[in-house]
Order: C-alpha cells, then structure tokens, then sequence
C-alpha cells in the first residue's frame, strides 16, 4: 500500500509546492531528504513489527516513542514545559495504552512479541520521532519544497525496499482506494505538521514558555511571545544620517515614528 500512498503524496505535495513557491536552498534539501529517510525506515520497520508482533503491543509502544522524541529534543535543547504540558503528556500517553489495550488481530496466526519484534517496534518509533525533529530543523523560506525532497528519499527506499523483498506489488480494488486516501491524508498531515513546527508559538513538549521562531540569515532566533506587541510587513522607510548600520531608518506606524532595526547588520 505504501508503495503507492508515497508516489501519489509526492505528486499531490508537489503541485502546491510549485503554487506556493520557496526558496530551494541546500538545507531545504538536506533536511528535507533526511526527513524522507526516517520516514521510509519508520514506515518499513512498523510494517515488519505489525506482521510478526501482537498490534496491542506494537501500536502504543511505537505511539509513545513517536511522541517521547521530539519531546525529549525540545527539552534538551532548554525547551521547560510547565505542569500542565507534563500532565498532558502523562494523559496522552495513557490515553494510547488505553485505546490500543482492546486491539486484536484479525487472523488467527499467534503473534509474540519477539526481541525482534521489539527492536523493530523500537526502531520504527525512533525513526517517526526522528522525523519531526528534522522536520523543525528545515527553514521557513523553503515553505512545502522540505516536504517534496522528503517524499522524493522516502519514495525510492520504500521501492527498493519492496523490490528486493519481494514485496513490490501494487494494491488493487479496497486497497488501492485505501492507498490513494491514505496519500491524501497523508499530504495534509505533512503539511499541518511543517506549519506547526514553524509556527513555535509554543515549546515542542506542548508548553512551558511560549515563543516566536523567526529567521535571521540562515539562522533560525525565538524571542519570548510576552515580548512581542505585534507583527507587522515593513512599510515605507525614511533614511536618518548619522546613524548606525543597523537602523534602517524610521517608519510611521498608525501616526507614531517608530525605528525601524536590521538585525543581520
């Protein structure tokens, strides 16, 4: 099925990419392909984990390590969620064990939960984690063009991967229309995700201090939320001699003069 919900989401990430525009710069495509890799092992390694491993244990465990990634990058970059975030995530992850302790296999094949098994199920949800930690990493100004170069990477290993298992057989009927929706809901995730993660407004773990992400040159600076007023585009500046590089100028702003400050300079 992935071999076709792959293709598919490329083509359906590609077209707005081209609408949408974007800078394609070589960290747009370095990360974007490394995202693309951990989401064709992560797919690859759950697929084998669900055929040989019991679903009740494979689903939760990969869900929690999905989850248990990006938040232990975002702390151990300084990211301090509060009380509420930890108890979120406390219930979040609950919640997984909860929903997943009913789940059954349809067949009547016995399936253990297997030290390879385990490795796969570990494997699987460190990839998917690993992917939206990348995911953060890929800069604003490229906007959808990460998504595509990810699609491109993940696309060709999931074919070689069925292809040398023998595995590369294309669904048909139920399936292929499952395919084919699983590509579209797939396309949109992706991109909520990407605007997600740029949007920063809030810690990777859910909460703690608030903060807005925003590109200065290559590099990517956060201010704290409480101290921004407001957000607005550059309007008509007017020069002022004897100032330094980095002012700019002055801007009227709603009848006020207001300074306007270059913070590449």
């Amino acid at each position: 099925m992935v071999a076709l919900s792959y293709p598919v989401a490329l083509v359906l990430l590609t077209v707005p990419a081209v609408i949408i525009g974007g800078q394609i710069t070589a960290p747009a495509v370095h990360w974007g392909l490394l995202c693309g890799v951990a989401q064709a092992f992560g797919v690859w390694w759950f697929y084998a984990a669900l055929a040989k491993g019991p679903i009740s244990v494979v689903s939760p465990l990969t869900a929690i390590l999905v989850a248990g990634v990006p938040v232990a990058f975002g702390i151990a970059q300084g990211e301090q969620p509060g009380p509420p975030a930890l108890v979120g995530i406390v219930v979040a992850l609950l919640a997984v064990f909860l929903v997943s302790r009913d789940a059954s296999d349809e067949d009547v094949t016995p399936h253990r939960f297997t030290p390879a098994v385990a490795w796969l199920t570990v494997g699987s949800g460190l990839a998917f984690g690993l992917n939206f930690v990348l995911l953060d990493q890929v800069p604003h100004e490229a906007h959808l063009w990460p998504l595509v170069f990810g699609r491109i990477s993940a696309s060709v290993l999931i074919l070689l991967i069925a292809a040398s298992s023998g595995n590369l057989r294309l669904p048909t009927g139920p399936a292929r229309r499952l395919a084919l929706l699983a590509a579209v809901l797939d396309s949109i995730a992706g991109v909520a995700t990407l605007y997600a993660l740029q949007a920063s407004l809030l810690s990777l773990a859910g909460g703690g201090c608030a903060l807005l992400r925003m590109a200065v040159g290559d590099e990517a600076v956060a201010v704290a939320i409480d101290d921004v007023r407001e957000i607005l585009e550059v309007g008509r500046l007017t020069a002022l001699p004897r100032t330094p590089d980095f002012v700019r100028g002055v801007m009227n702003l709603r009848g006020a003069v207001v300074p306007v400050i270059d913070l590449m300079a």
